[in-house]
This record gives structure tokens, C-alpha cells and sequence, in this order.
């Protein structure tokens, strides 16, 4: 498990990175995932990670699991490495919003 300190930082970090809130990134993962043909229940939308993300911001600090906290580290790095990314041509540029989106950070956002 991860100290105190590690842990109080890790926490900041992803609640700094994760800009959307839970009924933000609940949308959006809705969204992106319907279609014309089928829609998942809403609780199914998203990817895997997007919606451990979702579950962690709908946590208190003190009922993490080891699980939870291996997901923000990766949520951290991800944005991290995603932000700091050269300019890209405009269509590239919607995809990596909306990749990184779905982990509940919208690079729009100051």
C-alpha cells in the first residue's frame, strides 16, 4: 500500500487531472458509447478504465483499494504524457480529447 504522504499527492494528482466531474464523465461515456443500433446500460458505458474513474471519484479517500490506486496512477501518467504532446493536426487533436475524455479529463478545460 502506498504512505501517507504518496498517498495524499496521488490523490491531489488526480483529482487535478480529472477535471470532469462524476455526472460529466458519466455523459460522456453514455455518449460515446451509443450508437443507432444499441446503447449500453448506463452503468456498461465506457471503457473499462473510464468507468473505474468513475467509481474512484465517487469514493472517499479512505475506501481506496490497491486496484483503485494502480488506475489513478495510470489516469495521472496517461494525461500527463497526453498533455504535454506536440501540436497536432486538428483531427488527431478531437481524437486525444476524446481518449482522454473518457478518463475524465477534458484538455479544454484551464
Amino acid at each position: 500500500m502506498t504512505d501517507a504522504l504518496e498517498m495524499d499527492a496521488l490523490w491531489e494528482d488526480f483529482h487535478r487531472v480529472v477535471n470532469m466531474t462524476s455526472q460529466e464523465l458519466a455523459a460522456w461515456l453514455r455518449v460515446r458509447d451509443a450508437d443507432e443500433n444499441a446503447e449500453p446500460l448506463p452503468e456498461h458505458a465506457g471503457t473499462p478504465t473510464g468507468q473505474h474513474v468513475l467509481a474512484i471519484l465517487q469514493k472517499r479517500r479512505t475506501d481506496l483499494t490497491d486496484d483503485d490506486i494502480r488506475v489513478m496512477y495510470d489516469v495521472v501518467d496517461t494525461v500527463s504524457e497526453q498533455t504535454n504532446a506536440e501540436n497536432e493536426p486538428e483531427a488527431e487533436e478531437t481524437r486525444r480529447r476524446q481518449r482522454l475524455m473518457t478518463i475524465g479529463h477534458d484538455p479544454l478545460r484551464p
